[in-house]
Formats: C-alpha cells, structure tokens, sequence
C-alpha cells in the first residue's frame, strides 16, 4: 500500500483502541496522521507514542476534539490543514456510550450518544469534503458496528447511531463519487478492547461460540480494514458495509 505515503490521514478518536491502531498501521504504510482525542494533552502524548512505535519517519500529531461541539470540530479541521496542507484520508472512528434500556434510557443519554456518534460525524465529514473536492480526491472510512445491523439489548441510541452512519455515508458516497472521493463503513464485531478484558471468561466462551471463526478480534484487524479502504487497492468500492466480525453477522 505505498500509495499511503506522505497522504494525510485524521482519525478521529485515535489515543486508544481501534483509533490508536489505526494510526500506527497508517503511519507504518508512509501517511502523515492526524489523530484526536478528548483534550490536547491525551492527543499528544499518544501521538509522540505512535509515531516511536511506529517508524522513526513517521509523522504524527495530536489535537483535542470535542466532537458535540461543530466550532471546535471546524477549527480542529482547519488546523490540520494548516498545519498538513491537505486531509487525504478521514477515518471517524470516535464514539461514546451511555447505554441504557429504552424504557430507563433518558433523554440526556439519548442525545449524547446520537450528538457525538452521528451528529459529530456529520460535522466532520462535511468539513473535511470542503478540502477534499478542492483536490478531487479523497477516501473517507467510518466505523460503524455490528451493533447498527441487528441491534443489541440496552443500546438503542448506540445502535440507532450506528446505523445512521451507513445511511449517511452511503448517501455520501452517492452525492461524491463523480468528484474523486469514496465513502465506505467498516462495522466491527466483537474486539479486544478493555471492556472485553474485564468480561469473566464464561461470558468470553459465550461470545467466542457465536462467532464461526471462533475468536475475538483484535484492534490490528480492523486497522488493517481501514488501510485497505483508505488506499488505492480499494478504487473501485464506495459505499459498502465492510463487516470485521469474524463472521458473525453474515
């Protein structure tokens, strides 16, 4: 994927997870990496720790984002095109979770899952087209979930918001194509995070027995879907559901 080097990539959410993978995969394939965070200092202090993971080479900064806030997205984007001079690559990855069951589910933890996860992604993905029809060209990747094909108990909003991402960004596609700029969805299964390192091991042996190829996945195989969709080996695919599940939704 030599085409990555020296393309500008911003990923959204990028100090951990499936973010901060990204970020190290982009890095290594030669692309200069914009990453954001909750607050600059997060931002930065990861960003210094990819780019020495990643390759001596590599170039990697940090911004703080407050993706409910549309001022602070569009200055966090033209500060990385001032600083980078272009945006190549746009991966939304970032995302918050307040889940509830519906009938629980307040009105506040509707909106901030809904404000962040989709709304944000609008603002950021609408910017960032300004930059990116300037030069006729671009690849935008969002990271949706499996939770926005089927649903999943106490996540109503997190699911609603997932899957207003494949309808958003199909509609993307669809308005871009003709300009040089592919949108497509990634929607993660089941992956190592954190929050899955706490499970007990039953409700692991559970989660691993509906998945056909049997594991959980790790942050690199999603990362490494993004690459695939943020080069060239991928031109010829916009607005499609890459779905990096193991299998599990099929």
């Amino acid at each position: 994927m030599q085409d990555l080097k020296d393309k500008v990539a911003l990923i959204t959410g990028g100090t951990r997870g499936i973010g901060r993978e990204t970020a190290v995969v982009l890095a290594r394939l030669g692309a200069r990496v914009a990453l954001t965070g909750t607050s600059k200092e997060s931002a930065v202090r990861a960003a210094g720790e990819i780019q020495s993971q990643a390759a001596a080479s590599a170039e990697v900064r940090g911004y703080g984002l407050d993706l409910a806030q549309e001022a602070d997205i569009v200055a966090t984007v033209d500060a990385v095109v001032a600083e980078f001079g272009r945006i190549d690559i746009l991966v939304n990855n970032a995302g918050v979770t307040k889940d509830n069951l519906v009938l629980r589910m307040s009105t506040e933890e509707w909106d901030r899952v809904l404000q962040v996860n989709l709304t944000g992604v609008f603002h950021c993905t609408k910017r960032v087209l300004k930059t990116m029809l300037k030069q006729r060209s671009g690849a935008i990747v969002t990271v949706s979930s499996i939770v926005g094909l089927i649903g999943n108990s106490g996540q109503a909003n997190y699911a609603a918001a997932k899957a207003g991402l494949i309808g958003f960004t199909r509609s993307v596609a669809r308005e871009y194509a003709t300009k040089g700029i592919r949108a497509n969805v990634i929607a993660p299964g089941f992956i190592e995070t954190d929050m899955t390192h706490a499970l007990p091991e039953q409700k692991k042996t559970e989660l691993k027995d509906r998945i056909p190829l049997g594991r959980l996945g790790q942050a690199s195989d999603v990362a490494h879907a993004v690459a695939f969709l943020a080069s060239n080996f991928s031109s010829y695919v916009t607005g499609q559901v890459l779905g990096v599940d193991g299998g599990m939704v099929m």
